[in-house]
């Protein structure tokens, strides 16, 4: 099997897929991307790549921890600046509601099937320990499923704990390819269940207003200006992260993980960029947004392998059944409420993914949403250990 040996082939190769898949629907105007947009190709061939091991290689390696999270900081920042976070703030109590609606439905199906798959998941009396743990994952990302480990300690089996682990990247892997492939189909979702988007709607017009009327043709100067913005600030960030994350850690707040605190410095300053200074009408800040997510997106599937959902079959099974029950009664509570479809996959991404993922999401519906997927991710990671913990006492007594 063709294996990709160093770093800069890895990029040249993830770029070179996500501009030819571009180039195919703006000229080749195939019909499939009417139904499949590239976004989700590049994350089906990144994952089958993955799955075939073709970026197996230490210069592979080095390559994406160097750049991914670089990168990610960067896309975030820039995305920002078309947010204007006083209509986000708008959004307050329906962006919580929609959160917690989601963690909700995830414990219901956790509750519902442990008791009937738990004997078949292996860990003996200890699987629910993990399973508690991948259940922190699942309200505010894996930052949450290492805090939770370090709380039980021996409680935990090691083997079940790595079933969950495997578990928590297979299912976090697919379903962002599925919640992107569900873009195309948010009228349906949003008619089906009456949804009111009256104020997101008002988010994205006032962005894309202001865009519009400050609408200049991007220069050299623009672009290079621009990029070394935003690779400096996520430079930066993440060293603010880390001090953030020390600080937090010596008085009990150890859940904001160095990942969440580089997320939440990086989301205020570029709404406070936005907000106060020009950044945001810059020419080439909506192009340089979307060059971003592509990158950052091919690099997440590339190391996303879908053979692992060979290897924990029964631990496969479960996650299944909980995201089905999920599904089943967020359209539920959306025929309720009128939740729209972007939300209610931005908060389902934002609990299972956590902060650096729901951004990718929100911005596939529309750029400007950035920081609605951004807040629901630290509010998960604020919440998730508490709720992992309640969730362990539950699965203790049904054990």
């Amino acid at each position: 099997m063709f294996v990709i040996e160093n770093g800069f082939t890895y990029i040249a190769f993830l770029m070179f897929l996500c501009g030819g898949l571009l180039a195919l629907q703006k000229y080749a105007k195939w019909k499939i991307f009417n139904y499949v947009p590239p976004l989700v190709w590049i994350y089906l061939i990144g994952m089958i790549c993955c799955t075939l091991h073709m970026f197996d290689s230490e210069g592979v390696s080095a390559a994406y921890g160097a750049l991914k999270n670089n990168l990610l900081y960067a896309m975030i920042f820039v995305m920002l600046l078309r947010c204007d976070f006083k209509k986000i703030a708008k959004l307050g109590g329906r962006l919580v509601a929609i959160f917690l609606g989601c963690s909700v439905t995830l414990a219901v199906g956790f509750i519902l099937f442990y008791p009937i798959l738990k004997g078949a998941m292996g860990g003996g009396e200890k699987t629910w320990a993990a399973t508690a743990a991948l259940y922190a994952s699942w309200v505010g990302g894996s930052g949450n499923m290492a805090a939770m480990q370090a709380s039980y300690g021996d409680l935990i089996d090691g083997g079940a704990y790595g079933c969950a682990m495997a578990l928590d990247t297979v299912c976090y892997s697919v379903w962002i390819a599925l919640l992107l492939l569900a873009v195309k189909f948010a009228p349906k979702w949003n008619k089906a269940t009456n949804a009111d988007t009256s104020k997101l709607d008002a988010v994205a017009a006032a962005a894309n207003a202001e865009v519009a009327k400050e609408q200049k043709r991007a220069t050299s100067a623009d672009w290079v200006f621009l990029i070394g913005l935003a690779l400096i600030v996520s430079a930066l960030s993440q060293k603010v992260g880390v001090a953030m994350n020390s600080g937090l850690s010596s008085i009990g707040l150890s859940m904001f993980d160095k990942g969440t605190c580089t997320t939440l410095f990086v989301t205020i300053l570029g709404l406070v960029c936005a907000t106060l200074t020009p950044l945001g009408k810059l020419p080439a800040v909506e192009e340089l947004s979307t060059v971003l997510l592509y990158a950052v997106v091919a690099m997440l599937a590339s190391q996303a392998p879908l053979n692992a959902l060979l290897e924990s079959p029964m631990w496969v099974l479960y996650g299944v059944l909980i995201l089905v029950v999920h599904v089943a009664l967020m359209f539920l509570l959306s025929k309720i409420f009128r939740w729209d479809l972007c939300m209610v996959s931005t908060a389902s991404v934002a609990n299972i993914g956590g902060s650096a993922s729901a951004p990718i999401i929100a911005c596939a519906y529309d750029d400007s949403f950035a920081g609605i997927g951004v807040i629901m991710g630290v509010l998960g990671a604020a919440i998730g250990n508490f709720f992992g913990l309640g969730m362990g006492f539950i699965l203790q007594l049904l054990a």
